[in-house]
């Protein structure tokens, strides 16, 4: 008679049961081969954990939630927090199942074993600090000058290094600073007498109006000026028997050309053999007006300001420099103006002339550029704001900024050799900008350094030197 098929499973669902229970209650012999195929793998034997080791490092959440602590403490629902000893902590260092060289192949034998914090302590076989770590082994032919310090791979990760490439660049550096802009001292003329006169009247020419060279501008009647040019008109209309020779004549025209008369009132004495009564009086040079003493009918002595005119076509900035920045200032460098009034018309120039003097108050220095203004758009004591491009072309060794450690006395990077070891290296810099710097002496072109969290890896160099001079009882440098 045959049996039913579920009764015969449930059968053999118990005796498994049973087996199970005495393979692993009893014996530690591995079970037989059809059971442990049909057994699930929750039934076979686990391996045994190792038991923690070590002191506490800190106390984690029993549920598993991301939440720590460094002392004990409990959950809101009164449970203790478990607590992790050092052989169950996660760590980011190296433990490589066997010491390989940078090429591959196996290091050689352990030459001795020195301490994990930098001590001055080695021991010839495997040891453990106060704090339980191990110590680390040295092999033979591993770098291991004074010079340079090794940080792990795990520290590397933790502390966020990152290096990066000395490259050739162009380093141009912007100085930025506020200017105004000035009248061009040389475009400036004034209008007086050199002989006591009286103005006549004065033409249609107020402040602020443009003239032209040789434009009238006041008619008037001078003395002195009137008796010179009769002197002149003597000599012109004399006889040559009458004894008046050329010397003579050249010293009457040199008389009024001392009085300051134009060339058109002795060409119109030569001319029409007169002498006028008024002079018109022009213009010396193009310009506008920028101020008029001169009425009708006033009495005019010499060396007095009758009119100032100023020619706009070029005008200066003035620009005053940092004293940080005077340096980086060299004759013909490209600056850009911009105009607090017109932002959005830049304007180029030159650098001409840097000043010698410093201003006392302010600790700046002045620097002339020299712009064209055809258009009469910038106007005298207008604010700007002016960037000048310094630097050259030509490229040089660069870095970032962050990767140069500047004590003060000295700077220095830390290149990177490779395998975790770094080397502090002395520099030289030079210019700055543009979240770069220029390396005169110390690096190549394609060297490696540390640009991001390199202050670490200097303390635990100078941890080193500090230890190792109390350890030869030498001062470290």
């Amino acid at each position: 008679m045959r049996r039913p098929v579920g009764a015969l499973l449930a059968f053999t669902a118990i005796l498994a049961a049973g087996v199970v229970g005495l393979a692993v209650g009893r014996s530690s012999a591995p079970l037989p081969g059809w059971l442990s195929a049909v057994l699930p793998a929750a039934a076979k034997p686990s391996s045994a954990q190792p038991a923690a080791t070590g002191p506490i490092v800190y106390y984690r959440d029993p549920d598993g939630a991301p939440d720590y602590s460094m002392t004990p403490k409990k959950t809101p629902s009164g449970k203790e927090y478990s607590a992790v000893r050092a052989s169950e902590d996660v760590s980011f260092e190296e433990h490589a199942p066997e010491a390989m060289t940078a090429k591959g192949g196996e290091r050689g034998r352990i030459k001795f074993y020195r301490n994990p914090m930098g001590l001055p302590d080695t021991s010839p076989t495997p040891k453990k600090d106060s704090m339980g770590m191990d110590y680390l082994p040295v092999y033979e032919g591993e770098q291991d000058d004074d010079s340079s310090v090794k940080v792990s791979a795990g520290k590397l990760q933790k502390a966020g290094v990152q290096t990066e490439v000395a490259e050739r660049r162009s380093l141009n550096t912007m100085v930025r600073a506020p200017a105004t802009v000035q009248q061009d001292e040389r475009r400036v003329s004034v209008v007086s007498l050199r002989f006591e006169g009286f103005i006549d009247t004065v033409d249609n020419v107020t402040t602020g109006t443009h003239v032209r060279k040789g434009q009238p501008l006041m008619r008037i009647y001078g003395p002195n000026l009137s008796s010179a040019a009769a002197e002149y008109l003597s000599a012109l209309n004399a006889r040559p028997e009458a004894g008046i020779s050329g010397q003579a004549l050249k010293g009457a025209r040199r008389r009024l050309e001392n009085l300051g008369a134009p060339d058109g009132f002795i060409a119109d004495i030569e001319r029409t053999r007169e002498v006028p009564v008024y002079l018109n009086w022009p213009a010396p040079q193009d310009g506008e007006v920028v101020e008029r003493t001169a009425v009708n009918g006033m009495r005019a002595a010499p060396g007095d300001v009758l009119f100032r005119i100023v020619d706009h076509d070029v005008v200066w900035v003035m620009v005053d420099v940092a004293e940080r920045d005077l340096a980086l200032i060299e004759l013909g460098q490209t600056a850009t103006v911009r105009l607090r009034a017109y932002p959005n018309r830049p304007f180029t120039g030159k650098v001409t002339v840097i000043y010698p003097h410093l201003k006392p108050e302010t600790r700046t220095a002045r620097i002339r550029i020299e712009l064209p203004n055809p258009d009469d758009v910038l106007r005298p004591d207008m604010y700007a704001d002016v960037e000048i491009a310094t630097g050259t072309e030509t490229p040089v060794v660069t870095v970032s900024s962050s990767a140069v450690i500047d004590s003060g006395e000295r700077q220095l990077v830390l290149l990177d050799k490779g395998e975790g070891r770094f080397e502090p290296r002395a520099v030289k810099i030079g210019r700055r900008g543009g979240g770069l710097v220029e390396v005169k002496e110390g690096l190549a072109e394609n060297d490696k350094v540390v640009s991001s969290a390199n202050f670490l890896i200097d303390a635990e160099s100078n941890l080193k030197a500090a230890l190792k001079g109390l350890d030869t009882g030498e001062k470290p440098q």
